[in-house]
């Protein structure tokens, strides 16, 4: 038997701090880490934003050049790194002229006196000019339903062929992480095939602590091809609903999840959206709403990029069949609709994307255990007729949208973990007092595979092109490669905008061409 004595006690404490100091002292003597390499986010005019992590504080340096030799380079002192976001940070480099390729240098200098640096990490990436066709892809859904990084697979191998096709910059269509599913070191998926995870702590379980959504980007971080693509291809990040938890709006009840020891779901909202922040390389957008996700980004005479926000400024999930326009009917809200037709009716380029987190007229349940559902995730009710609940404010700007004459809208979505082109139609629609468009949908990137969905016949969505999991099989892993990304090219001599949907190998598996108005 062990016997602790009252002086065995007081001795523990300067043990401990003893051998914190130790280990202060060692950690130190080394360098900063960069473990998570670097990003570029939101190329505009000239402008972009690098980002990366140190492992301890630090400052975060970046050097650039238009050179791989890094010939007449300029160096810029960088934001601080410290806890407070996870020692993240991020730095602009503008007045990039355009067409042109921009090599990048990232390193941390600890502060201590000595400064030591860490081992550079490069990057480089291609400023648009109005000499240049526009190439860009996207996708969402990153690492959900259990389905995580499989080294064994290639890990997230369809970051890999995304990078190989060259785009100049790349939308996550939301889904970043998937902070409600669990990983576990291995999962019994189709045909009884073993699909085995790398894990970490953070990923075990349902993301509630602020250390627990930030595991989360980290974890997406670990896998090589997300890094190597991160290193080349500027993003746009847009957020959906598993930043947070599955399908959250106002009315999500956590009360009966046992998985969640916190049950508010605004402060897991909170925690979630500072994660976000912390790891997107998004540029913030102003001192009155740092947080804003909803902008629009120019890239020239061609394009101009919309990016949605379908999550934060929407009223809870309801049945969806209201007559009037009220709080309950708001999806992307007054405020982002009035800045959207604004923004398309001043639009010089000659097509406008839009960039959602959902698709227009897909039925999206939020409540399987009704038949019709009592609350639905999305813009669609499943009723088929004139336009009810949150169509309502789809029907108001896509009529404002045609009053204005705006020509070349394409929407681009991702969400329902399959791929497929629609076109809305509307001779063909209840609801008819709009342009006709088309709304192309990419994904999952690294998650489960399943639809596909049904149509709402609102807007008149005719299905031109559909790829899922065969009919009755759901949550099909990357095994299946029924991961998709969605390729555009816009020629700038014949204005055509060129739509592929790719596999995880890269193969086209449908193709439209689009001509300009």
């Amino acid at each position: 038997m062990t016997i602790t004595t009252p002086r065995m006690l007081l001795a523990v404490p300067f043990i401990i701090v003893g051998t914190l100091a130790i280990n202060s002292i060692a950690c130190a003597a080394r360098p900063p880490v960069m473990e998570q390499g670097i990003q570029f986010g939101d190329l505009n005019k000239g402008r972009v934003m690098v980002w990366s992590r140190s492992n301890r504080d630090a400052r975060m340096m970046v050097e650039y050049a238009f050179n791989e030799q890094f010939t007449d380079s300029k160096i810029i002192r960088g934001p601080y790194a410290l806890g407070g976001t996870d020692h993240t940070a991020r730095q602009e480099l503008a007045g990039l002229p355009g067409g042109t390729d921009v090599f990048v240098k990232v390193w941390f200098e600890d502060l201590s006196n000595d400064r030591k640096k860490s081992e550079p990490v490069t990057g480089h990436f291609h400023t648009i000019g109005s000499r240049d066709n526009v190439r860009f892809v996207w996708g969402g859904d990153t690492a959900g339903q259990g389905w995580g990084i499989n080294e064994a697979f290639g890990g997230m191998k369809i970051y890999e062929a995304m990078r190989q096709v060259k785009p100049q910059f790349f939308i996550h269509s939301g889904d970043n992480i998937y902070a409600d599913g669990v990983i576990n070191e291995s999962v019994i998926a189709e045909n009884g095939q073993i699909w085995t995870n790398i894990v970490t702590p953070e990923v075990s379980k349902v993301a509630e602590t602020q250390a627990e959504f930030r595991g989360r980007y980290k974890y997406n971080l670990l896998d090589a091809n997300v890094r190597a693509f991160n290193a080349e291809v500027p993003q746009i990040w847009q957020w959906d609903d598993h930043e947070v938890v599955n399908n959250w709006s106002d009315s999500k009840d956590l009360s009966g999840d046992p998985r969640y020891t916190i049950k508010d779901v605004p402060l897991l909202v909170a925690r979630a959206a500072t994660a976000f922040q912390e790891y997107s390389a998004q540029r913030p957008h102003n001192s009155q709403e740092a947080g804003r996700v909803y902008r629009k980004i120019s890239y020239g005479p061609l394009l101009d990029v919309f990016v949605l926000d379908m999550r934060s400024y929407r009223g809870p999930n309801t049945h969806n069949l209201q007559t009037e326009e009220g709080p309950e009917t708001a999806f992307l809200g007054n405020e982002q609709v009035a800045w959207l037709e604004n923004n398309l009716k001043n639009s010089k380029a000659v097509w406008k994307v839009i960039a959602a987190d959902m698709p227009v007229g897909l039925n999206i349940s939020d409540d399987f255990a009704n038949n019709p559902p009592q609350r639905w995730e999305a813009i669609a009710n499943g009723n088929d007729g004139p336009a009810a609940g949150r169509e309502l404010e789809m029907a108001r700007l896509l009529s404002d949208i045609k009053a204005a004459n705006i020509k070349n809208i394409v929407w681009l979505t991702a969400d329902v973990h399959y791929a497929a082109a629609h076109y809305y139609d509307p001779t063909k629609a209840a609801s008819n007092n709009f342009k006709g468009f088309w709304e192309f949908v990419a994904g999952p990137l690294n998650a489960g595979s399943f639809g596909p969905n049904s149509t709402d016949g609102t807007f008149g969505p005719q299905v031109k092109f559909v790829k899922a999991p065969p009919a009755g099989q759901v949550n099909l892993s990357p095994f299946a490669g029924l991961q998709f990304f969605g390729e555009v090219n816009i020629d700038r001599k014949t204005q055509a905008m060129t739509v592929d949907l790719k596999d995880l190998y890269g193969a086209s598996v449908y193709s439209k061409t689009l001509a300009a108005e």
